[in-house]
């Protein structure tokens, strides 16, 4: 309606716009035609006016005609709405309805369980009252009472149980045994293979050979002066006897023992003994032990082909070529150890460098035992720390006698190749008192377990052999009692190699016919 306002509007602007335009140019043309153009004018202004109010009318009529139809749209709109609305009430309440019943069907339910657990409580205290009967029956009958019934019912299942357990431990360690002895069999042979070598014992006497039997005259000097020189500033007996042309040197310490050698050898080269000179050649036959130090360390080194070690370290390595442990040179043993753990760390993906140190480095303390106070382990510790070395390796050294706990597996490689190296045959020497009392000691702890009949020790050692009492010991039972005399065995003694127990059980029926 207002646009046809607007052009109502503007049509009135545009023609009275042009009636002044036609009127002013009339004017112009012509005076004499003014009173007919002002009629024209306002006729036609009437016309306008007239034909305006139609408009008007008719813009009127048609804003009602579309507000009466968009009323009557919105009209069936809210219609429709409150029809929708009137749907989902009904919904509604047929939903209240519904839940409304199953609550009625819920209580009933709830009645109808209620009075089933009011039965059973009844019939759980009838059977109770019948359990008691019936217990007591059983007593009589039976003359045990109910905890009695009990132990006896629980030692029955312990012993079955008992059984079981030690089938399936038997079983396992079969299984795990063959494994473990597969894998571990050809790794330590392979080691072993790499890295064997041969053993002398060593002793504690020295012979160094004379030219003649003048000689021993010379050494021995007058009233006895040179040999006294000689064993004052070696520390090493010399024992000149009945045996033609040989000086025999007796001491335990073999680094005193070959200074005493080497002296020896160059004073009957030189054919001057002397005290003076005597001197003079305990001096040399010193700075030639330094040197023969020195390069065994070093030859140690090369053979192991281990890599960053302290020179002073080097220096003691060689050193240990002049101790012995059982008859077992320390050096040898040392270079050996270090190989197989070298092997043995190879195979497992290990650091090979710093396993050889751990199997070169672990007795090391004994190149100073002679020197300090202390065992070679507390010795080995301290100077390792003082050359800061690895902690693998200073655990190693720690380690490799059970004094602390292993860190890592390379200690326990240490421990593993030096019980190699120590258990071979012919490589250490006991003294009788100390084999005798491991073998006694073995047959002890294995006769304190309850059970044990008798039992023997065999194989130097190598194996117990165990009697046991077949009333008290089962078959079932043998393989824990086994289990628990290895442990104990384990955690109480030290010796080489391992130790077999070797359980026997037997049942003999004796019966006469008459």
């Amino acid at each position: 309606m207002t646009l046809i306002i607007g052009f109502v509007i503007a049509f009135s602007i545009t023609l009275v716009l042009g009636i002044g335009v036609g009127f002013t140019y009339r004017k112009k043309v012509s005076e004499a035609t003014i009173g007919g153009a002002e009629k024209y004018a306002t006729e036609t202004m009437e016309n306008a006016k007239r034909e305006a109010a139609t408009i008007k009318k008719e813009s009127e009529i048609e804003i009602k005609t579309e507000f009466i139809k968009a009323k009557a749209e919105m009209d069936k709109e809210a219609t429709d709405r409150r029809k929708e609305l009137q749907k989902f009430e009904n919904r509604l309440i047929e939903k209240e309805n519904k839940l409304e019943k199953k609550m009625n069907r819920a209580e009933e339910k709830k009645d109808e369980l209620q009075n089933k657990i009011i039965i059973v409580e009844e019939k759980e205290k009838e059977l109770k009252e019948l359990m008691d009967k019936e217990k007591g029956l059983l007593e009589k009958v039976a003359n045990l009472t109910e905890e009695e019934a009990k132990e006896r019912i629980l030692e029955y299942v312990e012993n079955n149980i008992q059984e079981d357990v030690a089938k399936r431990i038997r079983i396992g360690e079969v299984e795990i045994k063959d494994t473990l002895d597969r894998k571990s069999k050809n790794l330590l042979t392979l080691a072993i293979q790499k890295c064997g070598v041969d053993y002398m014992a060593e002793m504690s006497v020295s012979v160094v050979n004379l030219p003649n039997d003048e000689m021993k005259g010379r050494i021995i000097g007058r009233e006895g002066r040179n040999i006294r020189t000689l064993e004052a500033l070696t520390g090493v007996d010399f024992i000149i006897d009945d045996m033609p042309e040989v000086v025999t040197l007796s001491c335990f310490d073999p680094m005193r023992r070959e200074i005493a050698r080497i002296a020896l050898e160059k004073l009957v080269l030189d054919g001057r003994v002397q005290p003076s000179k005597i001197e003079e050649m305990v001096e040399k036959a010193k700075k030639e032990v330094d040197v023969i130090i020195k390069e065994d360390g070093e030859n140690a080194v090369l053979k192991t082909g281990i890599r960053g070690l302290h020179p002073e370290l080097i220096k003691l390595v060689g050193k240990m070529r002049f101790r012995t442990s059982y008859g077992q040179n320390i050096l040898k043993h040392s270079i050996e150890v270090a190989n197989i753990c070298g092997v043995i760390a190879s195979e497992l993906g290990l650091d090979v460098n710093i396993s050889k140190k751990a199997g070169l480095l672990h007795d090391i303390g004994k190149a100073l035992d002679a020197d300090l106070e202390g065992s070679h382990v507390e010795l080995g510790v301290m100077v390792l720390k003082k050359y800061k070395e690895s902690k693998l390796v200073i655990n190693a050294a720690e380690s490799h006698h059970g004094d602390v706990e292993p860190i890592g597996l390379i200690p326990i490689i240490a421990q593993v190749a030096d019980a190699i190296s120590a258990s071979r045959s012919g490589a250490r020497r006991e003294t009788i008192e100390n084999y005798t009392k491991r073998l006694k000691d073995i047959e002890n702890i294995t006769e304190s377990f309850e059970g044990v009949e008798r039992a023997f020790v065999i194989q130097a050692g190598r194996e117990v052999r165990v009697i046991v009492q077949p009333e008290k010991v089962t078959d079932a039972t043998m393989t824990i009692l086994a289990r628990k005399i290895s442990s104990r065995i384990e955690d109480e003694m030290e010796y080489p190699g391992q130790v077999k127990v070797n359980l026997i059980r037997e049942i003999r029926v004796i019966d006469y016919a008459k």
